[in-house]
């Protein structure tokens, strides 16, 4: 792909907001087993690279069901499994943790490359392992012996973390240790949930088959909530039959343990991993527990990301201008919509002192991300912002935006229908259409 270097400079100066909020945090890396003897593993390990050279602390666990399967098979050997875990008779733990062995040390090999004109060129990436998962046997489940297939029972979360302040690479393979000097064959779901839970990661990203989570309908979906996934898991009619929902189901293990991003990726996808970090809209899924898109009082800091948004439509003369000066004197009238530190949306509320009144105003959309409701979203929050002041009644000033108000029930008035002190400002060359909304006063309001 070439790349022009105006784009690439582009592109450079768009990501280092993400580069420095990504800086020092603590992500976990879900890679299983199928991908590591794939073509394009040297891309993934060289983003990897790119990763822990921009500042991220990463904690990779490594699958090996594949690699599992082809030892076991060589030998002829059947593999039983029951709720999507093998059996592990004493008699084929030896040739399991050769094949957790052998993965793990292809993935050290990997990460110990530094040819020139690569991504690792000059990396001296260091790769850590240890008995971090301390584990039991899983027992027997509806009458089936799991033997030495184990749970988690702890993770030595202060081993991990003291790796990972010393710049290490963690890699942490799917067997347990046992207080009894055994080994156990583990879930590597399993370990790169509990591990990111217990060294509160602050992500959990997962390489899978075919990238963004898409349903029956081909809709493909760029972020959920940790309810929205729930639902989503459980209603299986929605479900593609391509999508690795194994994935998903450990992306909403996570977040409900307290992680407070999961991101689900393609590993055919050149550069995915870069992509859904550094890049506004990403190239997966997303789960998250917080709001990804807040709601929230503005800042004298936001002023800039207000003009940026406002600007274009000033210009257009949708909006009527204003000067830095005024929206720094104004700031607290103002709301905005944030994403990911980005302001993408923006409005005003002026209640008119001893009236019933509030002026709505300025109320804009980032081009981007227009269509989602969300003009709506900040307008209701406007609303409550309004109830909550003891205002009777919103009223706004339009020239080419009146049938959206419209069908926010705002019904078009005449200039008299506005307080003397308005009318007074009233701009007769504009010729603004007026409209007014009574408010509706709930039970229950949400500070902003």
């Amino acid at each position: 792909m070439n790349i022009s270097k105006d784009s690439y400079i582009h592109w450079f100066r768009h990501s280092s907001p993400y580069i420095h909020q990504h800086r020092g945090k603590i992500a976990v890396i879900m890679l299983p087993g199928e991908f590591i003897e794939a073509p394009y593993l040297t891309n993934i390990i060289n983003d990897i690279a790119v990763l822990a050279s921009l500042g991220l602390k990463l904690v990779i666990v490594h699958g090996a069901r594949s690699q599992i399967e082809a030892v076991l098979q060589a030998q002829e050997i059947d593999s039983n499994f029951h709720r999507d875990l093998r059996v592990t008779p004493h008699e084929h733990l030896e040739d399991i943790l050769r094949a957790v062995g052998a993965t793990r040390f292809a993935l050290e090999s990997a990460f110990s490359c530094g040819l020139p004109n690569s991504a690792m060129h000059g990396s001296r990436m260091r790769v850590r392992s240890g008995n971090f998962i301390n584990a039991k046997p899983c027992g027997i489940i509806d009458g089936i012996d799991f033997q030495f297939t184990g749970e988690i029972r702890s993770v030595d979360s202060h081993g991990i973390t003291r790796l990972l302040d010393d710049n290490n690479i963690v890699l942490i393979s799917p067997v347990g240790y046992s207080l009894t000097g055994e080994l156990f064959n583990v879930s590597f779901a399993d370990v790169a949930v509990k591990v990111a839970t217990a060294i509160d990661a602050d992500k959990l990203i997962t390489y899978n088959d075919d990238g963004q989570i898409r349903d029956a309908d081909d809709h493909a979906y760029r972020e959920m909530t940790l309810l929205q996934c729930k639902k989503f898991l459980v209603e299986t009619q929605r479900h593609r039959q391509d999508n690795t929902y194994f994935s998903l189901q450990a992306c909403h293990r996570a977040c409900d343990g307290g992680v407070a991003r999961a991101h689900i990726i393609s590993a055919r996808e050149d550069g995915a991993i870069l992509k859904e970090l550094y890049t506004r809209d990403g190239s997966g899924t997303m789960i998250y527990r917080d709001s990804y898109e807040t709601i929230r009082r503005a800042r004298i800091e936001d002023v800039t990301g207000i003009i940026n948004l406002i600007a274009p439509l000033e210009d257009q003369g949708v909006l009527v201008k204003r000067s830095r000066e005024r929206l720094e004197n104004e700031i607290d009238c103002f709301t905005v919509m944030e994403k990911d530190n980005l302001i993408i949306g923006c409005a005003a509320l002026y209640p008119l002192p001893d009236t019933q009144f509030a002026e709505v105003a300025c109320v804009a959309i980032h081009p981007e991300y227009q269509g989602g409701g969300r003009a709506r979203k900040l307008l209701t929050h406007l609303e409550r912002h309004a109830a909550r002041l003891g205002a009777h009644t919103l009223f706004l000033l339009t020239t080419q935006t009146a049938h959206w108000f419209i069908e926010q029930g705002f019904i078009e008035t005449l200039v008299d229908a506005l307080p003397v002190e308005r009318q007074a400002l009233y701009n007769y060359q504009r010729k603004s259409k007026v409209f007014t909304k009574r408010v509706v006063v709930r039970a229950s309001t949400v500070d902003l």
